[in-house]
């Protein structure tokens, strides 16, 4: 073997060996590197090793035996050679033979030998580079699978502890959910059972009430339980808490009334009468009422007769009387019979029943209201018990559900991992293998290449040798073998996982003497390296729960490698995602801007107020907290016009020339008495001459509003019934005129108006002002004034009328006397109050005109408030 080649094997193997000792991966590019110069042998290195081996063959005979060490000879060479040996001397005597056949014949084989060789050797490199490119193509898939298992085994331990936190938090945030669920369960039952029992016992008393309200109805054809002509009504006092109650005479309606349960049925039944007895109007004073004096028999205080009879010697102390037991009144506190027969409580004509009708009807109304208030609230409580344990129920659900699929995702990011360094295990061990095979491969492909080299140079030497031995010319011992050209490679019919491509190469020299032309054309595998894998991933899962409930948290998201990366694919992406959650302070409470500049005046005299505000500049996160709109912190009054107004010449009252549409609602209860009647008509005249004359662009409607005076009248308008209810035959509910700038015609019609002497339903007579307001004008600021001088029947249906008018117009009140409720009326009037309220202490300042200017200067301000 020639010195150069045997430097080039050893330098080879000795880096290999270098790269085992060394730990040195196999992708390093030193070992490719010196992997590929063995199996892809250049032609510098082919024609370094040539001509190293052919100056170490200098004779026949060290050819020969190069070519016996690679058993390369064949016999009929053998036999040439020696042959040749043989007949040297002889040869050298005899003439030469001209025709030199025998040579010819010997290097026709030698030829044919060299050629073979070279075929051989032409093989080898092909055979050699193709198991190289597989390999090396196979150990690629090798690495790219290792790469891609240890990818997925460390995304499936980010699953395998995002899994064991869900389930650590489940476990905890279950428990403590369901703890709260069945706290706010048992909470919302008892609070709804307390509610519910109240309810049946204001339903009871409803019933009573109707009863009460049937034996005592004055219109009825035949009275059989109760005389109202003789029923007597007395003001009690209990002698111990020394309260006052209201009984009747009669024991059928003091049965009833008896049957009242609730403290609310109580309350508006001492309320509804104990007035009588105070000397005001509601009666017309026709009754008669004697204050009860205290029945109970009397008793003697008994001193303590006993006595101490043990003997101490301790000093004497101050000693106080115990007082006697006072009651022991066997009636307790309730009218005797003796009383009762000297009752003279009794209403005396059938008019003064309409009254007492009135005051049951108040009674009962009030008890309805309490009963449907406390309907609203019961569905209240049980719309937010229900939506509140929906909400819990959800979030126990939600969680069980995560720990379902956490404790789900953990089995398989457990199984997954494990299969995954499974593999990368079984791969480096295939890995491994194929590297001893590649090592192997590689040793005998280089000693191969120096064989054949070597086998060639000896040809070629005996070649030459033969024909000098044979004395020939000079011109006969110059040989031409064929030289060709390096492969051309065509594109490969794939760009990886193994293709094919043609080679072709051309000569550069024709043989001369020489062997004949190696083939020119070819096929070989190309690509054989695996394709890119593009990495591939599971969609997101859904968010985790916060990490705080506020305060700022944390909540993640993940995805699963469902594909790897390999072999220089497209990267994954991301695998895990975080965002901010509940970052809305705990306890932060909002922030307001700046005062606004004070707006114009509210009205032009009699004193308006001016306004400004402030507005959230930042709203209040968490529990945190804000004044609501109408907080002092946030608006401020202040007061301007206070002078008195100024009256036009030869007028009473404050004139207005607005575009205004006005309902205007008069008061027709019983409760009002003539005096108050008249004296409201004369206030409602002075009213519609403050929109009279010239330049006067108002409109105005009147309602005049009462009530049915008893039960039946009552339940006939309220009733749950499907017939057409005469709103001013039956409910008293009338429209004196539509909207008419007319305004002399108004005034006559008011004026012509007769006392209903009836309840007070007032929110059918808002409503009714409601409807009117549709046949307004668009450009026109809509009113409504309504004068009243006592409760409504039903504060609640009031209620809500009144919101749902001050929705598309403002709602002023003139509340008369101090049986008018004013703290209710607050609620009712538009907002500011204090400019929508003109109160009137007695029916005898009603007809003043000053009151009618201050309402006028409520409604009729030069500037519109800001």
């Amino acid at each position: 073997m020639a010195a150069t080649s045997q430097l080039l094997l050893l330098l080879t193997l000795a880096t290999f060996a270098n790269a085992s000792t060394e730990g040195i991966s196999l992708t390093s590019h030193t070992s490719v590197a010196a992997m590929r110069s063995v199996f892809y042998r250049s032609d510098q290195q082919h024609q370094l090793s040539m001509a190293t081996i052919t100056q170490s063959l200098k004779t026949t005979a060290s050819a020969m035996k190069a070519l016996e060490t690679s058993n390369s000879t064949t016999p009929a060479l053998i036999e040439i050679t020696h042959t040749l040996h043989g007949q040297q001397s002889q040869l050298r005597k005899q003439k030469a033979d001209p025709g030199y056949g025998g040579l010819n014949k010997a290097k026709d084989m030698l030829n044919s030998m060299i050629y073979e060789s070279m075929t051989k050797y032409d093989m080898e490199i092909s055979t050699c580079t193709g198991y190289y490119a597989a390999h090396c193509g196979e150990m690629e898939e090798c690495r790219g699978q290792i790469a891609g298992s240890n990818y997925e085994a460390a995304n499936s331990r980010m699953l395998i502890l995002d899994a064991q936190s869900t389930i650590n938090k489940c476990q905890v945030d279950i428990p403590t959910t369901k703890n709260e669920l069945k706290k706010h369960e048992q909470d919302c039952a008892l609070r709804l059972k307390r509610m519910s029992d109240r309810l049946k016992v204001l339903e009871g008393d409803l019933e009573v009430m109707t009863t009460i309200l049937k034996m005592t109805d004055c219109d009825a054809k035949k009275q059989t339980l109760v005389q109202v002509e003789k029923l007597s009504l007395l003001n009690c006092q209990d002698p111990c808490t020394k309260a006052s109650f209201i009984t009747f005479n009669q024991d059928a309606l003091r049965k009833q009334v008896s049957q009242l349960q609730s403290s609310v049925s109580h309350g508006l039944m001492q309320d509804g009468f104990k007035d009588l007895f105070g000397g005001i109007n509601a009666l017309e004073h026709v009754t008669e009422f004697l204050q009860l004096e205290q029945h109970q028999s009397p008793i003697t205080n008994q001193k303590s007769s006993i006595k101490n009879q043990t003997k101490f010697n301790n000093p004497p102390l101050p000693r106080t009387e115990v007082p006697s037991n006072p009651c022991t009144d066997p009636d307790a506190g309730a009218p005797s019979q003796a009383d009762k027969r000297a009752a003279k409580c009794t209403i005396k004509a059938s008019p003064q029943c309409y009254q007492l009708q009135e005051r049951f009807l108040l009674i009962q109304s009030g008890i309805q209201d309490d009963k449907d208030n406390l309907m609203e609230e019961i569905a209240s409580v049980t719309s937010r018990c229900e939506e509140s344990s929906s909400m819990l129920q959800e979030q126990i659900e939600d969680d069980e559900g995560r720990l379902d699929t956490a404790s789900t995702g953990l089995a398989a990011a457990m199984t997954k991992e494990a299969n995954a360094a499974e593999s990368a295990r079984v791969t480096a061990k295939r890995h491994e293998a194929l590297d001893v095979d590649l090592k192997k491969q590689m040793k005998t492909c280089s000693t191969n290449y120096i064989n054949y080299e070597t086998e060639i140079c000896a040809l070629k030497k005996i070649r030459g040798e033969l024909y000098k031995m044979k004395g020939a010319p000079q011109t006969k011992m110059f040989f031409q073998d064929c030289e060709v050209s390096k492969w051309i490679s065509e594109a490969c019919t794939k760009k990886c996982d193994g293709g094919e491509q043609k080679l072709m190469r051309n000569i550069m020299t024709h043989p001369s003497g020489g062997t004949k032309c190696l083939p020119l054309d070819a096929t070989q595998k190309c690509n054989l390296q695996p394709c890119p894998v593009d990495c591939m991933l599971s969609p997101w899962r859904g968010w985790s729960k916060c990490s705080a409930e506020c305060g700022g948290g944390v909540s993640q998201r993940l995805r699963e490698v469902t594909v790897p990366m390999k072999h220089g694919g497209k990267p994954c992406g991301q695998t895990s995602q975080t965002k901010a959650c509940n970052n809305q302070a705990c306890e932060k409470d909002c922030e307001l801007n700046s005062w606004t500049k004070w707006s114009a005046c509210s009205k032009d005299c009699d004193g308006g107020s001016r306004k400004r505000t402030k507005f959230v500049k930042v709203p209040a996160e968490g529990a945190g907290k804000c004044p609501g709109r109408w907080s002092a912190d946030r608006l401020e009054y202040m007061e301007c016009n206070m002078q008195k107004c100024g009256l036009a010449a030869a007028s009473q009252t404050l004139t207005c020339d607005k575009e205004l549409d006005i309902v205007f609602l008069l008061d027709g209860s019983g409760s009002l008495g003539q005096k108050g009647w008249n004296a409201e008509i004369k206030a409602a005249e002075t009213f519609v001459d403050s929109f009279s004359g010239s330049g006067a662009k108002a409109q105005m409607a009147v309602i005049l509003y009462s009530g049915p005076r008893t039960w039946g009248g009552v339940y006939k308008c309220f009733g749950r019934n499907a017939k057409n209810v005469d709103m001013e035959g039956t409910c008293k509910i009338k429209s004196v005129n539509h909207f008419s700038n007319k305004m002399s015609d108004i005034k006559a019609n008011i004026k012509a108006l007769k006392w209903p002497q009836g309840s007070t339903l007032t929110s059918l007579a808002l409503l009714a002002a409601k409807s009117e307001l549709s046949l307004g004008r668009k450009s026109a600021q809509s009113i409504v004034v309504v004068i009243t001088d006592g409760r409504p029947l039903s504060f609640r249906a009031t209620y809500y009328a009144a919101r749902s008018v001050r929705k598309s117009a403002r709602l002023v009140w003139v509340p008369v006397t101090r049986y008018a409720p004013l703290a209710f009326i607050k609620h009712l009037a538009t907002r500011r109050w204090q400019e929508n309220i003109v109160q009137v202490k007695t029916f005898d300042d009603l007809e003043n005109p000053d009151i009618v200017s201050h309402v006028v200067a409520n409604i009729c301000p030069m500037h519109e408030l800001m």
